[in-house]
């Protein structure tokens, strides 16, 4: 038997504006995870996959779990065909996640680098950070088609990333810990449709929007310069400005003000929505000092659930990655 796990992701900053060509930056979020188990299975089993949180079996060989298709079989076969190992295996690969679906937490791409890692620890196969990463991505495409390499890389490298469609992504050094709450609407983010209303209201009025989202990027730089300075205030004070400029995009609802609201009159640093909006979930930034209390008032507020995470400080920086190829995920 063979365990291997990965860990969530959430969006920081630049959601939206980042469809437009302005940067964002997403950091992992350790405290969700995804969890794959591989064992040999019965002889002439093939490969079947037991998804527990889903309800789901699916078998390789089964025409209606078509490895074309559907992105558990996809990314098994893809490691398995990749570490040089025939389909000839029979194997039991049982996955459990604690990763919210739909909350822009990263999921898929957790639940595939997984089963990635476990496979390849199960038949004695070293893959690096980046090699697990390029393998989650062609898994991604099924998942959204054109994937932005945001999620996979977040997820495989669990590291903070700065990005700008169509260029490389870079890890960030981060000067100091950044203690975030992430706080649930118990509303779905209806991603499709928020961001087609965006794409409407910037066709309609393109001069303002483009504005907005300059100001997005504006933020989103200052984010970055802020975090590898360890400026927490800030990064916090930026957050604010972020979210200032989503409600003037209206994407965001009555429900995440109210968090965003709680969260700013009981100490937070700063807070703002994450993901597409219009639901979802929000992020608040905490200090030891106020963590306990800002977590209370979001909760008094109507949050269905609060993650607490740190986004650890770094010392080293590996440079550019893969390029982004398209927006980043904001499920």
């Amino acid at each position: 038997m063979t365990v291997a796990c990965a860990q969530g992701k959430i969006i920081l900053c630049g959601e939206h504006a980042v469809v437009y060509g302005r940067p964002a930056i997403a950091v992992p979020v350790a405290e969700v995870q995804a969890r794959a188990t591989v064992e040999d299975g019965v002889e002439g089993q093939s490969i079947v996959i037991v998804a527990r949180d889903l309800g789901r079996v699916v078998t390789l060989g089964d025409e209606a779990s078509d490895e074309t298709r559907d992105p558990l079989l996809a990314a098994a076969v893809n490691t398995l065909e990749y570490i040089g190992l025939g389909l000839g295996h029979d194997l039991v690969i049982v996955l459990e996640s604690t990763i919210p679906v739909a909350r822009g937490l990263g999921s898929g791409a957790a639940v595939s680098a997984a089963i990635t890692r476990a496979l390849a620890q199960h038949f004695s196969k070293d893959l690096t950070a980046e090699q697990v990463s390029r393998l989650v991505y062609d898994v991604e495409k099924l998942y959204h088609g054109t994937p932005s390499g945001v999620d996979n890389t977040v997820v495989a490298h669990q590291r903070a990333v700065y990005f700008v469609r169509g260029q490389r992504l870079e890890i960030l050094r981060v000067g100091a810990p950044l203690l975030l709450l992430i706080a649930d609407t118990g509303v779905e983010s209806p991603t499709r449709a928020v961001v087609g209303a965006v794409r409407s209201a910037w066709q309609e009025s393109k001069d303002r929007y483009e504005t907005l989202f300059d100001e997005v990027g504006g933020t989103v730089v200052g984010i970055r310069d802020a975090m590898e300075k360890g400026d927490a205030a800030e990064v916090g004070r930026l957050m604010d400005e972020n979210h200032r400029l989503l409600r003037a995009m209206e994407v965001s609802s009555s429900q995440l003000d109210a968090l965003v609201n709680a969260a700013k009159r009981h100490g937070a640093l700063g807070a703002k929505l994450s993901g597409a909006g219009r639901g979802g979930n929000m992020i608040a930034l905490a200090t030891p000092e106020t963590c306990q209390e800002v977590k209370k008032a979001l909760q008094d507020a109507g949050a269905q659930g609060v993650l607490q995470t740190e986004v650890k400080a770094t010392t080293d920086v590996t440079g550019p990655l893969a390029p982004s190829m398209a927006s980043p995920s904001q499920r």
